[in-house]
Protein backbone atom coordinates (compact mmCIF):
# COMPACT_ATOMS: atom_id res chain seq x y z
CA UNK A 1 0.00 0.00 0.00
CA UNK A 2 1.36 3.57 -1.16
CA UNK A 3 0.75 5.42 1.84
CA UNK A 4 1.44 8.67 0.29
CA UNK A 5 -1.65 8.00 -2.11
CA UNK A 6 -4.27 7.56 0.33
CA UNK A 7 -5.50 10.41 0.81
CA UNK A 8 -6.28 11.19 -2.64
CA UNK A 9 -8.28 7.49 -2.64
CA UNK A 10 -10.59 8.97 0.63
CA UNK A 11 -13.68 10.02 -0.63
CA UNK A 12 -13.87 13.12 1.11
CA UNK A 13 -17.41 14.14 -0.10
CA UNK A 14 -19.09 10.44 1.42
CA UNK A 15 -17.08 11.19 4.65
CA UNK A 16 -18.58 14.70 5.07
CA UNK A 17 -22.22 13.45 4.02
CA UNK A 18 -22.01 10.67 6.62
CA UNK A 19 -20.52 13.27 9.31
CA UNK A 20 -24.05 15.19 7.92
CA UNK A 21 -26.36 12.43 8.46
CA UNK A 22 -25.05 12.28 12.24
CA UNK A 23 -24.88 16.36 12.95
CA UNK A 24 -28.89 16.41 12.39
CA UNK A 25 -29.21 13.85 14.59
CA UNK A 26 -29.58 15.95 18.10
CA UNK A 27 -28.33 13.38 20.41
CA UNK A 28 -27.83 15.24 23.56
CA UNK A 29 -27.64 13.13 26.35
CA UNK A 30 -28.20 15.86 29.19
CA UNK A 31 -31.89 15.90 27.69
CA UNK A 32 -31.64 11.88 26.81
CA UNK A 33 -32.59 13.21 23.46
CA UNK A 34 -32.95 11.23 20.28
CA UNK A 35 -29.91 9.14 21.79
CA UNK A 36 -31.55 5.64 20.03
CA UNK A 37 -32.20 7.32 16.84
CA UNK A 38 -28.56 8.34 16.61
CA UNK A 39 -27.45 5.19 18.08
CA UNK A 40 -29.61 2.91 14.62
CA UNK A 41 -27.76 5.86 12.19
CA UNK A 42 -24.68 4.81 13.04
CA UNK A 43 -26.11 0.84 12.99
CA UNK A 44 -26.67 1.77 8.87
CA UNK A 45 -24.07 3.44 8.36
CA UNK A 46 -21.29 0.50 9.57
CA UNK A 47 -23.71 -1.74 7.66
CA UNK A 48 -23.06 -0.23 4.39
CA UNK A 49 -19.32 0.47 4.84
CA UNK A 50 -19.12 -3.84 5.53
CA UNK A 51 -19.21 -3.38 9.51
CA UNK A 52 -21.42 -6.29 11.48
CA UNK A 53 -23.28 -3.86 13.84
CA UNK A 54 -25.83 -4.37 16.38
CA UNK A 55 -27.03 -1.94 19.25
CA UNK A 56 -26.38 -3.77 22.73
CA UNK A 57 -28.65 -3.08 25.94
CA UNK A 58 -27.74 -3.48 29.97
CA UNK A 59 -31.04 -4.06 30.75
CA UNK A 60 -33.63 -3.43 27.81
CA UNK A 61 -36.60 -3.51 29.46
CA UNK A 62 -35.60 -1.89 32.61
CA UNK A 63 -37.83 2.20 33.37
CA UNK A 64 -34.27 4.53 32.73
CA UNK A 65 -32.66 1.95 30.96
CA UNK A 66 -29.30 3.17 30.26
CA UNK A 67 -28.65 4.47 26.73
CA UNK A 68 -28.06 1.40 23.80
CA UNK A 69 -24.37 0.94 23.03
CA UNK A 70 -23.39 0.51 19.50
CA UNK A 71 -21.61 -2.70 18.87
CA UNK A 72 -19.18 -3.02 15.46
CA UNK A 73 -16.85 -5.76 14.78
CA UNK A 74 -15.11 -6.65 11.46
CA UNK A 75 -12.33 -9.65 11.11
CA UNK A 76 -9.61 -10.02 8.98
CA UNK A 77 -9.86 -12.77 6.88
CA UNK A 78 -6.17 -12.58 5.74
CA UNK A 79 -4.97 -12.31 9.65
CA UNK A 80 -7.55 -13.37 11.70
CA UNK A 81 -5.37 -14.63 14.48
CA UNK A 82 -3.70 -11.17 14.52
CA UNK A 83 -3.94 -8.06 17.01
CA UNK A 84 -7.71 -6.75 17.67
CA UNK A 85 -7.75 -2.85 17.73
CA UNK A 86 -10.71 -1.27 19.56
CA UNK A 87 -12.09 2.11 18.56
CA UNK A 88 -14.01 3.84 21.74
CA UNK A 89 -15.79 6.66 20.51
CA UNK A 90 -19.45 8.42 21.91
CA UNK A 91 -22.52 9.75 19.70
CA UNK A 92 -24.34 11.96 22.59
CA UNK A 93 -23.08 15.34 22.27
CA UNK A 94 -23.25 18.72 24.64
CA UNK A 95 -26.18 20.82 24.76
CA UNK A 96 -26.37 23.77 21.68
CA UNK A 97 -27.41 26.69 24.18
CA UNK A 98 -27.11 29.56 23.87
CA UNK A 99 -28.56 29.28 20.91
CA UNK A 100 -28.43 33.11 19.98
CA UNK A 101 -24.35 32.85 19.50
CA UNK A 102 -24.71 29.73 16.71
CA UNK A 103 -23.55 31.48 13.22
CA UNK A 104 -25.10 28.13 11.80
CA UNK A 105 -27.97 25.84 12.94
CA UNK A 106 -26.44 23.77 15.27
CA UNK A 107 -28.07 20.29 14.50
CA UNK A 108 -27.90 20.88 10.21
CA UNK A 109 -23.76 20.07 8.97
CA UNK A 110 -23.26 23.33 7.14
CA UNK A 111 -20.11 23.16 5.00
CA UNK A 112 -18.40 26.61 4.99
CA UNK A 113 -15.02 26.76 3.52
CA UNK A 114 -12.75 24.19 5.03
CA UNK A 115 -15.40 23.55 7.57
CA UNK A 116 -17.98 21.83 9.13
CA UNK A 117 -19.87 23.34 11.46
CA UNK A 118 -22.53 21.74 14.21
CA UNK A 119 -22.90 20.09 17.84
CA UNK A 120 -20.82 16.91 17.80
CA UNK A 121 -18.42 17.90 14.01
CA UNK A 122 -15.76 17.48 16.14
CA UNK A 123 -16.37 15.60 20.00
CA UNK A 124 -17.69 13.27 18.83
CA UNK A 125 -19.06 12.34 15.69
CA UNK A 126 -16.59 13.68 12.93
CA UNK A 127 -13.74 11.60 14.85
CA UNK A 128 -15.78 8.46 15.07
CA UNK A 129 -16.69 9.13 11.43
CA UNK A 130 -12.67 9.15 10.32
CA UNK A 131 -12.10 6.03 12.08
CA UNK A 132 -14.98 4.30 9.83
CA UNK A 133 -13.64 6.02 6.96
CA UNK A 134 -10.45 4.62 7.77
CA UNK A 135 -12.11 0.74 7.45
CA UNK A 136 -13.99 1.51 4.58
CA UNK A 137 -10.54 2.28 2.49
CA UNK A 138 -9.64 -0.64 3.60
CA UNK A 139 -12.37 -2.97 2.54
CA UNK A 140 -12.66 -0.79 -0.76
CA UNK A 141 -9.26 -1.01 -1.60
CA UNK A 142 -8.36 -4.95 -0.55
CA UNK A 143 -11.66 -6.40 0.13
CA UNK A 144 -10.44 -7.02 3.82
CA UNK A 145 -8.94 -5.40 6.84
CA UNK A 146 -5.39 -6.36 8.27
CA UNK A 147 -6.57 -6.51 11.89
CA UNK A 148 -9.29 -7.64 13.59
CA UNK A 149 -11.08 -4.13 14.21
CA UNK A 150 -13.84 -3.54 16.94
CA UNK A 151 -16.56 -0.42 17.76
CA UNK A 152 -17.91 0.71 21.17
CA UNK A 153 -19.86 3.78 20.82
CA UNK A 154 -21.80 4.60 23.98
CA UNK A 155 -24.36 7.62 24.28
CA UNK A 156 -23.75 8.97 28.17
CA UNK A 157 -20.17 10.20 27.36
CA UNK A 158 -21.02 14.22 27.93
CA UNK A 159 -22.86 13.35 31.33
CA UNK A 160 -20.03 11.14 32.84
CA UNK A 161 -20.52 7.59 31.58
CA UNK A 162 -22.37 6.49 34.12
CA UNK A 163 -22.87 2.66 33.15
CA UNK A 164 -19.76 2.21 30.89
CA UNK A 165 -18.00 0.29 33.58
CA UNK A 166 -21.57 -2.33 33.59
CA UNK A 167 -21.49 -2.07 29.98
CA UNK A 168 -17.73 -3.65 29.76
CA UNK A 169 -18.38 -6.29 32.51
CA UNK A 170 -21.16 -7.58 30.84
CA UNK A 171 -19.99 -7.71 27.36
CA UNK A 172 -16.05 -7.84 28.95
CA UNK A 173 -15.47 -11.33 26.20
CA UNK A 174 -17.31 -9.31 23.44
CA UNK A 175 -14.73 -6.43 23.68
CA UNK A 176 -11.32 -8.02 24.26
CA UNK A 177 -8.74 -6.13 22.21
CA UNK A 178 -5.38 -5.73 22.70
CA UNK A 179 -5.20 -1.96 22.57
CA UNK A 180 -8.20 1.21 23.01
CA UNK A 181 -7.50 3.96 20.63
CA UNK A 182 -9.12 6.34 22.37
CA UNK A 183 -11.95 8.51 21.05
CA UNK A 184 -10.29 12.18 19.99
CA UNK A 185 -7.32 13.68 19.79
CA UNK A 186 -6.30 17.35 19.50
CA UNK A 187 -3.95 19.26 16.72
CA UNK A 188 -2.33 21.88 18.31
CA UNK A 189 -1.47 25.28 16.72
CA UNK A 190 1.78 23.95 14.50
CA UNK A 191 -0.44 20.94 12.88
CA UNK A 192 0.84 18.48 15.07
CA UNK A 193 -1.14 15.84 17.05
CA UNK A 194 -1.16 15.28 20.22
CA UNK A 195 -1.17 12.10 21.21
CA UNK A 196 -2.19 11.26 25.06
CA UNK A 197 -2.12 8.57 27.43
CA UNK A 198 -4.43 9.33 29.84
CA UNK A 199 -7.54 11.49 31.13
CA UNK A 200 -7.86 12.83 34.27
CA UNK A 201 -11.02 12.01 36.82
CA UNK A 202 -13.57 13.75 37.93
CA UNK A 203 -15.56 14.66 41.22
CA UNK A 204 -18.90 16.57 40.29
CA UNK A 205 -20.93 17.93 43.44
CA UNK A 206 -23.73 20.36 43.76
CA UNK A 207 -23.53 22.06 47.52
CA UNK A 208 -26.62 24.26 48.47
CA UNK A 209 -27.13 26.42 51.34
CA UNK A 210 -30.88 27.15 52.63
CA UNK A 211 -32.16 30.13 54.27
CA UNK A 212 -35.76 31.38 54.83
CA UNK A 213 -38.74 29.71 54.03
CA UNK A 214 -38.60 32.15 50.80
CA UNK A 215 -36.68 35.21 49.46
CA UNK A 216 -37.25 38.16 52.11
CA UNK A 217 -37.36 41.92 51.80
CA UNK A 218 -33.65 43.04 52.26
CA UNK A 219 -33.89 45.12 54.89
CA UNK A 220 -34.20 42.02 57.12
CA UNK A 221 -30.43 41.36 56.35
CA UNK A 222 -29.37 42.45 59.87
CA UNK A 223 -31.37 39.60 61.08
CA UNK A 224 -32.02 36.86 58.64
CA UNK A 225 -28.78 34.61 57.48
CA UNK A 226 -28.43 35.16 53.79
CA UNK A 227 -27.84 31.72 52.73
CA UNK A 228 -25.59 33.31 49.63
CA UNK A 229 -23.22 34.62 52.09
CA UNK A 230 -22.98 31.20 53.70
CA UNK A 231 -22.16 29.33 50.10
CA UNK A 232 -19.55 31.97 49.35
CA UNK A 233 -18.03 31.86 52.63
CA UNK A 234 -17.96 27.77 52.29
CA UNK A 235 -16.22 28.16 48.71
CA UNK A 236 -13.72 30.60 50.40
CA UNK A 237 -12.52 27.49 52.27
CA UNK A 238 -12.01 24.56 49.58
CA UNK A 239 -8.90 26.81 47.60
CA UNK A 240 -6.52 29.41 48.59
CA UNK A 241 -5.83 32.64 46.40
CA UNK A 242 -3.71 30.50 44.21
CA UNK A 243 -6.23 27.98 43.80
CA UNK A 244 -4.43 25.31 45.69
CA UNK A 245 -7.26 22.65 47.33
CA UNK A 246 -7.07 23.21 51.04
CA UNK A 247 -9.08 19.94 51.92
CA UNK A 248 -7.32 17.59 54.31
CA UNK A 249 -5.43 14.96 52.74
CA UNK A 250 -6.74 16.11 49.37
CA UNK A 251 -3.70 14.86 47.83
CA UNK A 252 -2.59 12.04 49.58
CA UNK A 253 -3.13 9.60 46.96
CA UNK A 254 -1.65 11.66 43.83
CA UNK A 255 0.82 9.38 42.29
CA UNK A 256 4.48 10.64 42.16
CA UNK A 257 5.31 11.31 38.65
CA UNK A 258 8.45 9.38 37.08
CA UNK A 259 11.54 10.96 36.24
CA UNK A 260 10.99 9.82 32.54
CA UNK A 261 6.97 11.38 32.61
CA UNK A 262 8.43 14.77 34.44
CA UNK A 263 11.13 15.17 31.21
CA UNK A 264 8.46 14.29 29.03
CA UNK A 265 5.84 17.22 30.19
CA UNK A 266 9.18 19.90 30.37
CA UNK A 267 10.07 18.93 26.99
CA UNK A 268 6.53 19.29 25.48
CA UNK A 269 5.87 22.39 23.34
CA UNK A 270 3.26 24.93 24.39
CA UNK A 271 1.87 28.09 23.06
CA UNK A 272 1.20 29.94 25.90
CA UNK A 273 0.04 33.20 24.00
CA UNK A 274 -1.88 31.82 21.24
CA UNK A 275 -3.76 30.22 23.96
CA UNK A 276 -4.67 33.54 25.56
CA UNK A 277 -5.31 35.10 22.67
CA UNK A 278 -7.93 32.90 21.57
CA UNK A 279 -9.83 33.48 25.04
CA UNK A 280 -9.00 37.06 25.60
CA UNK A 281 -7.30 36.42 28.65
CA UNK A 282 -3.99 38.14 29.78
CA UNK A 283 -2.44 36.03 32.22
CA UNK A 284 -2.89 32.04 33.52
CA UNK A 285 -3.88 31.11 37.06
CA UNK A 286 -1.29 32.25 39.35
CA UNK A 287 0.60 33.47 36.99
CA UNK A 288 1.98 30.24 36.20
CA UNK A 289 3.82 30.13 32.89
CA UNK A 290 6.26 27.18 31.33
CA UNK A 291 6.59 23.97 31.98
CA UNK A 292 4.28 24.74 35.51
CA UNK A 293 1.41 25.29 32.83
CA UNK A 294 1.79 21.86 31.25
CA UNK A 295 2.80 20.24 34.45
CA UNK A 296 -0.91 21.71 35.77
CA UNK A 297 -2.93 20.80 32.42
CA UNK A 298 -1.43 16.62 32.78
CA UNK A 299 -0.83 15.85 36.18
CA UNK A 300 -2.30 18.05 39.20
CA UNK A 301 -6.11 18.40 40.15
CA UNK A 302 -8.15 21.10 40.16
CA UNK A 303 -11.31 22.72 41.49
CA UNK A 304 -13.54 24.74 39.82
CA UNK A 305 -17.04 26.23 40.09
CA UNK A 306 -19.21 25.48 36.91
CA UNK A 307 -22.20 27.13 38.14
CA UNK A 308 -23.50 29.39 41.06
CA UNK A 309 -27.29 30.73 41.67
CA UNK A 310 -28.65 32.84 44.28
CA UNK A 311 -31.39 35.17 44.19
CA UNK A 312 -32.40 38.07 41.44
CA UNK A 313 -30.48 37.87 38.31
CA UNK A 314 -32.74 39.72 35.91
CA UNK A 315 -32.66 43.45 34.78
CA UNK A 316 -32.07 46.30 37.21
CA UNK A 317 -32.87 45.88 40.94
CA UNK A 318 -34.85 43.80 43.17
CA UNK A 319 -33.89 43.95 46.78
CA UNK A 320 -34.31 40.38 48.66
CA UNK A 321 -33.17 38.66 50.62
CA UNK A 322 -32.98 34.92 48.85
CA UNK A 323 -34.28 31.75 50.37
CA UNK A 324 -31.21 29.29 48.86
CA UNK A 325 -27.73 29.59 46.86
CA UNK A 326 -26.21 26.84 45.19
CA UNK A 327 -23.08 26.07 43.45
CA UNK A 328 -21.83 23.41 40.99
CA UNK A 329 -18.40 22.49 41.23
CA UNK A 330 -16.53 20.15 39.88
CA UNK A 331 -13.10 18.71 40.90
CA UNK A 332 -10.52 17.11 38.16
CA UNK A 333 -8.03 14.24 39.52
CA UNK A 334 -5.56 12.64 38.77
CA UNK A 335 -3.65 9.12 39.55
CA UNK A 336 -4.70 7.51 42.23
CA UNK A 337 -7.56 9.63 43.40
CA UNK A 338 -10.80 7.93 44.35
CA UNK A 339 -13.82 10.20 43.44
CA UNK A 340 -15.74 8.35 46.27
CA UNK A 341 -12.92 8.87 48.86
CA UNK A 342 -12.46 12.59 47.83
CA UNK A 343 -16.41 13.02 48.39
CA UNK A 344 -16.24 12.13 51.73
CA UNK A 345 -13.53 13.77 52.49
CA UNK A 346 -15.00 16.95 51.54
CA UNK A 347 -18.29 16.22 53.22
CA UNK A 348 -16.14 16.09 56.73
CA UNK A 349 -14.00 19.05 55.49
CA UNK A 350 -17.40 21.20 55.28
CA UNK A 351 -18.57 19.67 58.56
CA UNK A 352 -15.40 20.83 60.21
CA UNK A 353 -15.22 24.04 59.36
CA UNK A 354 -19.03 25.13 60.40
CA UNK A 355 -21.01 24.46 57.20
CA UNK A 356 -22.12 20.69 58.29
CA UNK A 357 -25.65 22.14 57.48
CA UNK A 358 -24.90 22.96 54.01
CA UNK A 359 -26.62 19.89 51.51
CA UNK A 360 -23.82 18.39 49.24
CA UNK A 361 -24.58 15.82 46.57
CA UNK A 362 -22.66 13.77 44.87
CA UNK A 363 -24.01 14.05 40.92
CA UNK A 364 -21.11 12.32 39.24
CA UNK A 365 -17.26 10.61 39.76
CA UNK A 366 -14.92 9.04 37.58
CA UNK A 367 -11.57 7.22 38.38
CA UNK A 368 -8.83 8.48 36.90
CA UNK A 369 -6.62 6.13 34.13
CA UNK A 370 -3.33 6.41 32.41
CA UNK A 371 -1.25 4.35 30.44
CA UNK A 372 2.33 4.18 30.97
CA UNK A 373 4.90 5.79 28.26
CA UNK A 374 6.77 2.66 27.84
CA UNK A 375 3.93 0.58 26.55
CA UNK A 376 5.15 -0.35 22.90
CA UNK A 377 2.01 0.63 21.57
CA UNK A 378 2.61 4.63 22.35
CA UNK A 379 5.80 4.17 20.15
CA UNK A 380 4.26 3.05 17.15
CA UNK A 381 1.22 5.20 17.17
CA UNK A 382 3.98 8.09 17.18
CA UNK A 383 5.67 6.69 14.20
CA UNK A 384 2.03 6.16 12.57
CA UNK A 385 1.52 10.06 13.10
CA UNK A 386 4.79 11.39 12.08
CA UNK A 387 4.38 9.76 8.57
CA UNK A 388 0.99 11.29 8.19
CA UNK A 389 1.86 14.91 10.13
CA UNK A 390 5.42 15.16 10.14
CA UNK A 391 5.60 15.65 13.80
CA UNK A 392 3.36 14.84 16.71
CA UNK A 393 3.27 15.35 20.45
CA UNK A 394 3.29 12.58 23.55
CA UNK A 395 1.30 14.15 26.27
CA UNK A 396 1.18 11.90 29.61
CA UNK A 397 -2.72 13.04 29.75
CA UNK A 398 -5.53 14.72 28.41
CA UNK A 399 -6.50 17.75 30.88
CA UNK A 400 -9.92 16.40 30.67
CA UNK A 401 -11.88 13.89 32.15
CA UNK A 402 -13.16 10.47 30.04
CA UNK A 403 -14.04 6.94 31.18
CA UNK A 404 -10.56 5.20 30.19
CA UNK A 405 -9.88 4.00 33.60
CA UNK A 406 -12.57 1.47 33.08
CA UNK A 407 -11.15 0.47 30.13
CA UNK A 408 -7.69 0.09 31.56
CA UNK A 409 -8.80 -1.28 34.65
CA UNK A 410 -11.53 -3.97 33.66
CA UNK A 411 -10.37 -5.10 30.10
CA UNK A 412 -6.21 -4.96 31.20
CA UNK A 413 -5.63 -2.86 27.87
CA UNK A 414 -3.62 0.19 26.97
CA UNK A 415 -5.70 2.80 26.13
CA UNK A 416 -3.64 5.34 23.48
CA UNK A 417 -5.60 8.81 22.37
CA UNK A 418 -5.49 10.43 19.01
CA UNK A 419 -7.55 12.21 16.35
CA UNK A 420 -8.14 14.94 14.60
CA UNK A 421 -9.42 17.85 16.41
CA UNK A 422 -8.09 21.40 15.99
CA UNK A 423 -7.53 22.60 18.90
CA UNK A 424 -9.58 25.47 19.12
CA UNK A 425 -12.87 23.71 17.59
CA UNK A 426 -15.40 25.55 20.00
CA UNK A 427 -16.16 21.98 21.31
CA UNK A 428 -18.66 22.28 23.79
CA UNK A 429 -19.52 25.72 22.57
CA UNK A 430 -21.41 27.76 20.00
CA UNK A 431 -20.15 27.52 16.45
CA UNK A 432 -18.17 24.02 17.51
CA UNK A 433 -16.57 22.89 14.21
CA UNK A 434 -14.43 20.34 12.51
CA UNK A 435 -11.81 21.25 9.94
CA UNK A 436 -12.75 19.08 6.38
CA UNK A 437 -8.17 18.59 5.80
CA UNK A 438 -8.32 17.26 9.53
CA UNK A 439 -10.76 14.94 9.15
CA UNK A 440 -9.27 13.69 5.75
CA UNK A 441 -5.61 13.42 7.88
CA UNK A 442 -7.06 11.85 10.75
CA UNK A 443 -8.60 9.36 8.26
CA UNK A 444 -5.32 8.52 6.91
CA UNK A 445 -3.52 8.41 10.42
CA UNK A 446 -6.17 5.65 11.54
CA UNK A 447 -5.51 3.40 7.88
CA UNK A 448 -1.32 3.84 8.97
CA UNK A 449 -1.90 2.54 12.60
CA UNK A 450 -3.96 -0.31 11.74
CA UNK A 451 -1.70 -1.07 8.76
CA UNK A 452 1.29 -0.35 11.16
CA UNK A 453 0.20 -2.98 13.93
CA UNK A 454 -0.45 -5.22 11.17
CA UNK A 455 2.81 -5.75 10.60
CA UNK A 456 3.88 -5.91 14.51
Amino acid sequence: MAINDIISEIDINKLINDLQRLIKISSVSARKQNLEECANEIVKIMKEIGIFAELIYLNKNEKNEAPPIVYGEIKSKSNPNGKTILFYNHYDVQPEEPLDLWEFKPFEGIVKGNKIFGRGASDDKGELITRLSAVEYFLKHTGDVPVNIKFLVEGEEETGSNNISNYINKYKNKLKTDLVIWEFGYIDQKERPIISLGMKGLLYVEMTAIGPSRDVHSSLAVLIENPAWKLVQALSTLVNKDGTILVKDWHKEVKKLTEEEVKMIENEPFDEESLKKEYGIKKFVNNISGKNIKKALTSEPSCNISGLISGYTGEGAKTILPSKASVKIDFRLVPDMDPKLQFERLKKHLEENGFGDIQITNIHGESPGRTEINNPYVKLIQESANKVFGDSIISISSAGTGPMYDFINILKVPCISIGGTYIFSRIHSPNEYARIDLLEKTTKCIITIINDISKN
